[in-house]
């Protein structure tokens, strides 16, 4: 509930604050600031208008991105790791090989980002990601289960509808309710991943490593399961096995 609070409050902060002086700022200026910045004392980088700056290959650790604007930025092999990035505005972003580590990133849009080979591992992320690219993305111990705590305010969860996610390693991930409709997870390793109550309805899972995979409650229809590999998966209650493709037809 607290965490509600904080993301409306947030959000209202963000979109009624005036336009700072100094928001279209360069590369070169970014730069500056990241190189006389401290654990201490941040870069302060809030709220600022950094559409479509090139900041490939920069270290943000020390950085304050609250709120800023990165529409189609280039953050690609930037580092990024335990940074809080909630009400950023990243749709179509890229932050291909990007080290997100750690990193939290709450209320915010997405929508076709590359994410390609990112490193997501530990990550804490409630966003729209539709159509997003994370092939052979990190999201080791990724948390973008549901935000239970966020009910008053509707259903807070991750949105991954038509994602591709292909040869992405998923070991130990919580998913929980998720939408991943038309997903491509093509080869992905979902090991040990919690993904109850997730719509991978029309999904393609061919491939896919599914040991040990909470599959419960989830949507399955018109998913892909052909050559995937189940050892210890817990299913679903699904009246009709076969009527989904590759899924075995009895329990594994």
């Amino acid at each position: 509930m607290k965490h509600g609070f904080i993301f409306l409050a947030g959000l209202l902060t963000f979109f009624t604050a005036p336009t700072l002086s100094a928001a279209d700022l360069s590369r070169a200026q970014v730069a500056r600031r990241l190189a006389d910045a401290s654990p201490t004392k941040p870069a302060q980088l809030r709220r600022l208008d950094l559409k479509g700056v090139d900041l490939s290959g920069l270290d943000f650790r020390n950085a304050d991105l609250w709120g800023s604007d990165l529409r189609g930025a280039n953050l690609s092999k930037s580092r990024l790791s335990g940074l809080n990035l909630d009400l950023t505005v990243m749709s179509k972003v890229n932050l291909s090989g990007a080290d997100l580590s750690r990193t939290s990133i709450f209320g915010v849009h997405m929508g076709g980002a590359d994410l390609t080979g990112a490193n997501l591992t530990g990550s804490r992320i409630i966003a729209n990601l539709d159509r997003a690219n994370l092939r052979h993305a990190n999201l080791t111990d990724a948390n973008w289960g549901v935000d239970m705590q966020n009910q008053p305010m509707g259903l807070m969860r991750v949105t991954l509808n038509k994602a591709d996610l292909t040869g992405a390693n998923l070991t130990n991930a919580n998913l929980s309710r998720a939408l991943m409709r038309f997903a491509k997870l093509n080869g992905a390793d979902l090991s040990d991943a919690t993904l109850f109550g997730v719509d991978l309805s029309g999904a393609d899972l061919s491939h896919a490593k599914l040991t040990r995979t909470h599959l419960t409650a989830s949507q399955l229809e018109g998913a892909n399961f052909t050559g995937a590999l189940f050892d210890r998966t817990q299913w679903p209650d699904i009246k009709d096995r076969a009527a989904i493709k590759g899924l075995p037809s009895k329990r594994e």
